[in-house]
C-alpha cells in the first residue's frame, strides 16, 4: 500500500510518500518534498501562529494534498511538533486542515517525536546494538538513546534553530559576544541530563543542519540524498564551518554555498552551535547523518503497529 507522511515542524513542513509491506515490514520510498514556511517565526509559548504564516501552511498542504492524489495514497497520517504544542491557537488550524483537506493533525508531544525520529533513523537497527540520535527542528531538540528493544533514555529540549537565531543570533554577522551567548544558552539547556548516554555511543543526527554541514563539506550545491544519508561528520569539521558562517550574513550564506542552503542560511549557524554544544556534552567526535528522521519514523510505526 501507498502511505504518506507530513511532518510540519517550526521552519519545514515535510512530505514522505512511501510504499509499504505490512506483512514483510518493509518500507520503500517513492518521493520526498521539502517547503520552508517557517510557521514559527516569532512565536512565543501562548501566542498566536499569525495568518500569513497559516496560508503559507495552507498553500504547502493543498501542494502536498495533490500530490497524496496523484500518487494514490492510501493513507495520509499528519503529525505537528513544537510550533503547535506551544500556539495557542493550534486547535484552528488543526480544525481549518480538517474541514479543507480531510487530514486529521495529531500534535505529538517531546516524548512521542523523540521516539519516532529514532524509529526513522535508525530502523532497522541490529539486535542489541545502543545508539544515539540528535534531531535539530525548528523550535526544540530531541535527543534519544536505546536500541532495537527499547528506548533507554529520550528528552525534548527546548531549543532549536529558529528559536536560538530569534532569541540571540538574529544579527549578521554575529559579534563574538552573541555567540558565545548562544554557546552557553545552549549548554545551559542541554544541563547535564545527557550525562545518562554513555560517552562514544555511534550517534546519529538528522534533519535540516546536519545533512546540509554534509552538502557543505562534499561541495555539493544541488542536495543529493545518496551522498548525504551515512555519511560521515566530524566534531572539527563542524567547528570549521560553524567559524566561517558566522562571519557572513545570510545572503553572502546562500552566495557561497548554493540551493543546498535555501530556506536554513539564516538559522544554520544556530544549528552548528546546537549540535556542537550536543556533541560535547556527549563526549563524541563525530557524528553520522541521516536524511531520514520524523516523517520516516512515522510511517515505520504504523508499519509496525498494522497488519
Amino acid at each position: 500500500m501507498i502511505v504518506a507522511s507530513i511532518d510540519i515542524g517550526s521552519n519545514t513542513v515535510l512530505l514522505l510518500v512511501a510504499e509499504v509491506n505490512l506483512v514483510k515490514k518493509e518500507l520503500k520510498t517513492i518521493a520526498n518534498y521539502y517547503r520552508v514556511p517557517r510557521v514559527s517565526k516569532g512565536l512565543k509559548p501562548g501566542s498566536k501562529i499569525p495568518e500569513i504564516k497559516i496560508n503559507e501552511l495552507m498553500k504547502v498542504l493543498n501542494e502536498y494534498k495533490k500530490v497524496c492524489n496523484d500518487s494514490s495514497a492510501e493513507k495520509v497520517i499528519v503529525n505537528a511538533t513544537n510550533a503547535f504544542r506551544i500556539a495557542s491557537n493550534s486547535d484552528d488550524i488543526t480544525t481549518r486542515i480538517r474541514n479543507e483537506l480531510g487530514w486529521e493533525v495529531k500534535v505529538i508531544n517531546g516524548d512521542t517525536e523523540a521516539r519516532l525520529s529514532f524509529l526513522g533513523s535508525v530502523f532497522p537497527i541490529p539486535d542489541g546494538q545502543h545508539k544515539t540520535v540528535i534531531d535539530i527542528g525548528g523550535g526544540s531538540t530531541e535527543i534519544i538513546y536505546g536500541n532495537s528493544d527499547k528506548i533507554d533514555f529520550k528528552k525534548s529540549f527546548q531549543t532549536g534553530v529558529v528559536s536560538l537565531t530569534e532569541k540571540i543570533l538574529q544579527q549578521k554577522p554575529v559579534s563574538q559576544q552573541n555567540f558565545a551567548k548562544a554557546e552557553n544558552e545552549v549548554k545551559q539547556i542541554f544541563g547535564d541530563d545527557l550525562t545518562n548516554i554513555p560517552d562514544g555511543t555511534e550517534t546519529v543526527a538528522v534533519a535540516g543542519t546536519p545533512t546540509t554541514l554534509s552538502c557543505i563539506k562534499q561541495n555539493i550545491e544541488l542536495y543529493d540524498e545518496a551522498k548525504v544519508d551515512d555519511s560521515i561528520l566530524t566534531y572539527d569539521e563542524i567547528y570549521e564551518i560553524t567559524k566561517e558562517i558566522s562571519l557572513l550574513s545570510p545572503s553572502e550564506v546562500a552566495q557561497r554555498y548554493g540551493q543546498v542552503v535555501e530556506g536554513r542560511e539564516d538559522i544554520l549557524l544556530a544549528g552548528c552551535v546546537i549540535l556542537l554544544g550536543a556533541m560535547e556534552k556527549l563526549g563524541i567526535d563525530k557524528i553520522k547523518v541521516s536524511s531520514k528522521g520524523l516523517r520516516y519514523g512515522i510511517i515505520i510505526d504504523y508499519m509496525l503497529n498494522n497488519n
